[in-house]
């Protein structure tokens, strides 16, 4: 895939470079701030652009605004954020107009380097990848008032794996159920959190919004 990178720090931009180029992607741009990362969107069509959500010049949300903002007039291009920290309000704003092609992980996730091209490839395909460690914190932050507090542990736990991206096929083989086990707790958590009205692979991000918007 064509691959734009959006990243601050030289030592961890030069090295997605290396690891990219050896996975046989083309990394068509290496930027060290945000300020031109729309530019080289509209030049050079890029399948995914991997951002950094703080960059220069104030090191606050620019990266964020700019993967929003490239979300909206190119959604055919995918969009990964990385973040330091785990900011929920950011995850929910870049999840919130379109569900596809768009992830959202924890520069820790970049070292283990599987997983990070897992999450590329994922985001690729049309797919959404949420950080196990944000699906977590956001798990251990809902209050009794919250309907995924009704959540049994088992629904949880398949709530949790699908957060991440995963296909129900992928689930049964993480958390050693059946298919039809997978199939039973998803639809027990669609009609919890009220997404029984919504189809589809719709319903399925919206269960993962509902962590983010609580």
């Amino acid at each position: 895939m064509r691959v734009i990178l959006a990243e601050d720090s030289t030592l961890l931009r030069e090295g997605l470079v290396r690891l990219l180029a050896d996975e046989g992607h083309e990394v068509v741009a290496a930027l060290g701030d945000a300020v031109t990362l729309l530019k080289e969107v509209e030049e050079h069509r890029p399948d995914i652009v991997v951002v950094d959500i703080r960059m220069p010049p104030t090191h606050t949300v620019e990266g964020l605004r700019a993967a929003v903002e490239i979300r909206e007039h190119r959604p055919e291009v995918g969009v990964l954020v990385l973040s330091q920290h785990i900011e929920r309000t950011y995850a929910a704003q870049l999840l919130a107009a379109n569900a596809e092609r768009v992830g959202y992980l924890l520069k820790d996730r970049v070292a283990q380097v599987e997983e990070f091209l897992d999450a590329l490839e994922r985001i690729h395909a049309g797919g959404a990848v949420i950080d196990p460690e944000v699906v977590r914190q956001l798990l251990i932050r809902t209050t009794h008032g919250d309907p995924l507090a009704r959540l049994t542990p088992r629904e949880r736990s398949v709530l949790e794996t699908l957060a991440q991206g995963h296909t129900n096929t992928a689930i049964a083989e993480q958390l050693h159920i059946s298919l039809s086990a997978v199939e039973k707790n998803l639809n027990a958590v669609f009609d919890k959190l009220d997404l029984t009205g919504t189809t589809g692979y719709n319903r399925r991000i919206l269960a993962v919004l509902r962590y983010l918007e609580s």
